[in-house]
């Protein structure tokens, strides 16, 4: 068995007649944590888009725990393990806290050991949530919505958590919950995560490893612990 959960290869997207991602590879291996860096519109967030199958890939192939799901409509690449939480949370206002949660067991048929379906290690996590369970979302804080947006996705069991920008906009007391959060998500439940983060300190408190991106493309790839924040800084900073 590979010990990479998610292989890509020569994955190109395009919007329209414009490529937006060109030629990239990717290996990130079980259990371990990545950080896509870069500018806005440096193809972060596009890349995400296309592991999930919301946005359709050009070229190129996506493995997922050996299986090529590069043709799988993103309901089925959920049902295979695939969690994302997009840029903006995207929880449905209209619903409560508990309902929109139940949206995201859908991508789960082991219903086992859970109140009203919905895993207790999620309540565990954020206690807030499980306080304001019939909230509309609607009415919640920016933080609290992601910490929904989060919970949801942790709903269908994911092998693999696709997280875009989960600290933007979120108050410094939130973030350190939602920290606390992902960290015992990667090493309690042992999820491999990647993630778009412009919050340096954030990903090199969290992260194992990092891929800088530029124009559409990778151009370094390397270890936390192998470099400071400051020598990759560059890729962020206008």
């Amino acid at each position: 068995m590979s010990d990479a959960l998610l292989d890509i290869a020569g994955l190109s997207c395009a919007y329209g007649q414009s490529d937006v991602l060109w030629d990239i590879d990717l290996l990130l291996p079980r259990g371990k944590v990545m950080a896509l860096i870069g500018r806005n519109g440096v193809g972060k967030t596009t890349l995400l888009h296309a592991i999930m199958g919301t946005r359709p890939a050009k070229t190129g192939r996506i493995l997922f725990d050996g299986t090529d799901i590069s043709a799988l409509p993103p309901h089925k690449r959920a049902k295979a393990g695939v969690g994302f939480v997009p840029q903006g949370r995207h929880i449905f206002p209209q619903l409560t806290v508990m309902e929109n949660l139940e949206t995201g067991l859908s991508a789960s048929g082991d219903r086992s050991n859970t109140k009203h379906g919905i895993p207790q290690h999620i309540f565990d996590l954020f206690p807030k949530l499980y306080d304001i369970r019939n909230r509309a979302g609607g009415f919640l804080s920016g933080g609290e919505q992601q910490q929904l947006a989060i919970g949801r996705a942790l709903a269908g069991r994911p092998t693999l958590l696709l997280l875009d920008e989960p600290t933007e906009g979120i108050q410094p007391n939130v973030v350190q919950q939602i920290e606390a959060a992902l960290v015992h998500v990667r090493d309690t439940l042992g999820m491999t995560i990647l993630l778009v983060e412009q919050y340096l300190d954030f990903v090199w408190r969290f992260a194992d490893n990092y891929s800088a991106m530029q124009n559409g493309r990778i151009l370094q790839q390397g270890r936390i612990a192998d470099a400071p924040a400051s020598d990759v800084a560059h890729f962020i900073q206008i």
